[in-house]
């Protein structure tokens, strides 16, 4: 049993004391490093696919063709994983996902009163993913459009709408019928 930690504690001990000291502390710290950049950087919002249905279909089917190229400087990866759902290369991946169903946290009261982003004449639910970002649901049109602003994608979880808000007012109707509604025109 000696033998075994009789070659390290040789090394060591040819070692400054003042490098002795700091090896353990150094080496936990690395570690500690190397497992939060790893942990933080596993999740990516999911890609999975709404599946719209009848006119909701086809508003996605052109908001996906009006989509920008590009957000701040990342680039939009195509293909596309489906036909309704886009995303760009932040890191972590911003998500659009085009048909989504209503998200349940509209059903209760409390949420329905809270102020919600209003970027470009486009109301947005916001929804904590639960990973430190922010999911965004358009609220009062024809088809529903969530994206996804993780954490650290962004300085303002909020600036991927402003490129996004455009095209989805002006190709998916108010839930009045309205295209390039603006704000103080809504009902």
């Amino acid at each position: 049993m000696r033998r075994r930690f009789e070659y390290p504690s040789r090394f060591f001990s040819r070692l400054p004391e003042p490098v002795r000291w700091l090896a353990l502390p150094s080496a936990l710290a690395v570690g500690v490093a190397l497992v939060m950049v790893n942990g933080s950087a596993t999740w990516q919002p999911p890609l999975d696919e709404p599946h719209p249905r009848d006119a909701a279909a086809g508003y996605c089917e052109d908001l996906m063709k009006a989509l920008p190229a590009d957000l701040f400087g990342h680039a939009r990866v195509i293909p596309d994983p489906s036909p309704n759902v886009a995303y760009w290369a932040t890191s972590p991946r911003t998500v659009l996902r085009c048909g989504v169903a209503r998200p349940d946290g509209l059903n209760e009261e409390e949420n329905q009163r809270k102020e919600s982003p209003s970027v470009n004449n486009v109301t947005w639910y916001m929804e904590n993913d639960g990973h430190g970002g922010h999911k965004f649901t358009t609220t009062l049109r024809k088809a529903l459009v969530e994206v996804d602003s993780p954490a650290g994608a962004y300085p303002n979880p909020v600036d991927p709408l402003s490129l996004i808000s455009t095209p989805v007012n002006s190709i998916i109707p108010d839930s009045f019928g309205r295209l390039n509604a603006a704000d103080d025109e809504a009902a």
